[in-house]
């Protein structure tokens, strides 16, 4: 009741304070991603305008083939022999970021090997690692898992899954996970 009614006055004496931001001033928030077919960046892009963060795309060096067939079959034989594709670029550091969306279609029910040379790369003590997923049937399959393995130290939220038809108007579901994960700008 107490904190009910001194966010009333804090709203009332400074009416252009955001008094429902979650995410602490001056927390630094990085959203990477990797996108195949578009969904992914769809989905990291509205991540990114609902938190303020800064953006990052996951660039393969040599481009997977654009034929689904030979994707899936690539796909399947990197995630089994354990993959890690060399990146066009990547940041030199991510020291300077809090918080580290990452994002991926999901493949084979884990993140894409480019993501997986991504988080292998660098050291994620006292990070917090925030997964989403674009997928077709398969949620997040063991992704999280898979993320808290390659990012050690840091910690991994709870992620979010998005079937790739649904992408496009996925807006609410963003920020009412970003809210739940106390995430929003």
């Amino acid at each position: 009741m107490r904190i009910t009614i001194l966010m009333a006055l804090i709203t009332m004496l400074f009416p252009g304070m955001d008094t429902n931001a979650q995410t602490a001033p001056g927390r630094k928030v990085l959203v990477a991603y990797f996108s195949h077919s578009g969904n992914t960046r769809e989905l990291a892009q509205q991540i990114a305008s609902a938190t303020g963060a800064a953006v990052f795309e996951i660039v393969p060096a040599a481009a997977y083939p654009s034929e689904y067939r030979a994707v899936v079959d690539q796909a399947k034989k990197e995630i089994a022999e354990g993959d890690r594709p060399a990146l066009k670029d990547k940041p030199e550091s991510i020291a300077g970021y809090d918080v580290v969306f990452v994002g991926s279609p999901c493949w084979w029910a884990t993140i894409a090997p480019p993501v997986a040379t991504f988080l292998a790369g660098y050291d994620w003590s006292g990070k917090t690692v925030v997964p989403f997923m674009t997928h077709e049937g398969s949620r997040m399959g063991h992704s999280e898992e898979d993320i808290r393995k390659l990012c050690t130290g840091a910690t991994v939220a709870r992620g979010l899954p998005v079937r790739g038809g649904a992408v496009k108007s996925s807006q609410e579901a963003v920020l009412t996970w970003l809210r739940d994960i106390n995430l929003t700008k």
